[in-house]
C-alpha cells in the first residue's frame, strides 16, 4: 500500500503523523511524507529597493525549513511503524492542493492522509482548504485527520490575538 502523507509541521499535521503511526500498515506499504512549499515573490514591483540576494536567501530558508518538517515527521514515523514499511519523503514547490494532487497521482498513491485545521465558514472562506480540496479532486482514498479540540481552540485564540 502506497500511503502519501503530506504535512505542514502545525499541530493538526502532526495529528496526520500520529494517526499514520498508529496503524497496523501491511508488510511492504510505503509511506512516502510531503511538504509543499511556495517561493517568495517580490512585495513591490520595486525590487531595486531590496538588497542583492534577498531573494535567494528567503528560498533557501524556505526550502530549509520545508525540508525540516519532513524530516521530523520521518522521524517520528520511523520510530513507531514497522521496520518492514519503508519511509520516504520529498519537499515540492507550488500550491499545496497542487502538489499533493498532482504528487499523488504520479506517484501512484493508494491514500492520502492530510491535517484539518478545522476552520470555520469564513476562515475557510478566506484561507482557503486544503483538506477539503484535495478531498474533493483526488483519485484516490484521502483521509482527513482532525486536530485535537484544544489544539484548534488554541489557534483560534492566537489569531485573534493577532488581529
Amino acid at each position: 500500500m502506497k500511503v502519501l502523507l503530506a504535512v505542514d509541521g502545525s499541530a493538526c499535521s502532526d495529528a496526520a503523523t500520529e494517526e499514520v503511526c498508529r496503524r497496523p500498515w501491511p508488510e511492504g506499504s510505503l509511506v512516502k511524507v510531503i511538504n509543499a512549499f511556495e517561493l517568495s515573490l517580490p512585495p513591490t514591483a520595486e525590487t531595486w529597493a531590496l538588497p542583492s540576494g534577498y531573494f535567494e536567501e528567503m528560498d533557501q530558508a524556505i526550502r530549509k525549513h520545508s525540508q525540516t518538517i519532513v524530516e521530523q515527521a520521518i522521524g517520528k514515523l520511523k520510530a513507531k511503524l514497522n521496520k518492514a514499511v519503508r519511509i520516504d519523503g520529498g519537499c515540492f514547490p507550488g500550491s499545496p492542493r497542487s502538489v499533493i494532487l498532482e504528487e499523488a497521482e504520479r506517484w501512484g498513491a493508494d491514500l492520502i492522509v492530510v491535517g484539518s485545521h478545522g476552520y470555520r465558514m469564513w476562515e475557510r472562506f478566506l484561507l482557503g482548504s486544503v483538506s477539503q480540496s484535495v478531498v474533493l479532486h483526488a483519485k484516490c482514498s484521502v483521509e482527513v485527520v482532525r486536530c485535537p479540540r484544544a489544539n484548534v481552540k488554541e489557534s483560534t485564540q492566537m489569531a485573534e490575538t493577532l488581529q
